[in-house]
């Protein structure tokens, strides 16, 4: 099974030639959640049914149809079911450079500043703001293009997204601050997770003289602290601080997550599985992948597979 070394998405959308690509997409139902990550991709969620969370960043806002999000490259983004809410959504996904190519003027006043930090765009539209109709018209034109695939259409998809970009910069501000340490430190701990979450992990810490004290009592606990230096409980304060979950229960569902992604991608064994994603019991797998999914492991795995019989049929 693959082991990724960041959370940084380097999935291809779309052809080389035309980097776009639009996704429906529903939570739960495609998929309990969509973790934690982030890309150099341009992407953009537009609520189409239902109500959701999305979390920008370290802000989470509760998502309604008709809301539109927009995660500029590099931004850490996360999208989880509301209690006892369903939510459906367009996802666009598209790379800066179907906009712009490296002597166009726009993409140096804009779309560069855009992929390195310095142009700050709206993270979220809703339906009562007086810009939202021209916004969601434009994203409403690259799905209908993007649906019928007409003679022209990449042309079509480009001037919306030109059209929907023209909007967020006009609301935009240039020079943002620059990114706060905690979301600086919050991206290696992410980054460290996804290198380490199959391991029995414990939590380190620093001694006084620099070097590092490993803790071990609890092994669903990871050697993260470290990177905060800091001690173990400011550690976990600070985590649920930063992305509202407790570091257990964020490792526990990227474990699952992980474990979902080889069941449908790979023709590994349950159990080679669940010790790949850090499950040391296969019993308490089983039973945290069904409390988690609604199903055990091998009837998500058969639920998956029947689903791709159906679309080739």
């Amino acid at each position: 099974m693959q082991n990724q070394a960041s959370l940084q998405e380097t999935k291809q959308h779309g052809a080389v030639r035309f980097p776009f690509n639009l996704y429906p997409c529903t939570i739960p139902g495609d998929f309990q959640q969509v973790a934690l990550h982030w890309h150099e991709s341009m992407e953009l969620v537009f609520v189409k049914q239902g109500m959701g969370l999305v979390q920008v960043g370290v802000v989470t806002y509760p998502a309604y149809r008709g809301d539109i999000f927009i995660f500029a490259p590099g931004t850490l983004h996360a999208l989880r079911q509301a209690e006892g809410q369903r939510m459906e959504y367009e996802n666009i996904i598209f790379e800066p450079e179907l906009l712009g190519g490296a002597e166009d003027l726009c993409a140096e006043k804009y779309l560069l500043p855009l992929q390195s930090g310095r142009l700050a765009l709206p993270e979220h539209i809703t339906p009562d703001e007086a810009w939202y109709p021209q916004a969601a018209d434009c994203l409403k034109e690259a799905e209908e293009a993007n649906r019928c695939k007409q003679f022209g259409y990449e042309l079509c998809i480009k001037g919306a997204l030109l059209r929907f970009l023209a909007l967020l910069i006009a609301q935009s501000k240039a020079l943002p601050p620059a990114e706060k340490a905690s979301t600086q430190r919050l991206r290696a701990v992410l980054q460290w997770i996804s290198a380490h979450y199959s391991e029995p992990l414990g939590i380190l810490t620093h001694t006084a003289d620099g070097g590092m004290t490993s803790l071990r009592a609890n092994p669903l606990k990871a050697d993260a602290a470290a990177l905060c230096q800091c001690s173990p409980n400011h550690f976990m304060r600070w985590f649920r601080q930063m992305t509202g979950q407790t570091f257990i229960i964020f490792l526990r569902e990227y474990r699952l997550n992980a474990a979902a992604e080889a069941l449908r991608t790979t023709e590994d064994t349950i159990l080679s599985i669940s010790e790949q994603c850090g499950f040391e019991n296969l019993s308490y797998f089983n039973r945290e992948f069904k409390a988690h999914f609604g199903m055990t492991p091998r009837e998500y795995r058969e639920k998956y597979h029947h689903a791709e019989d159906l679309l080739d049929c």
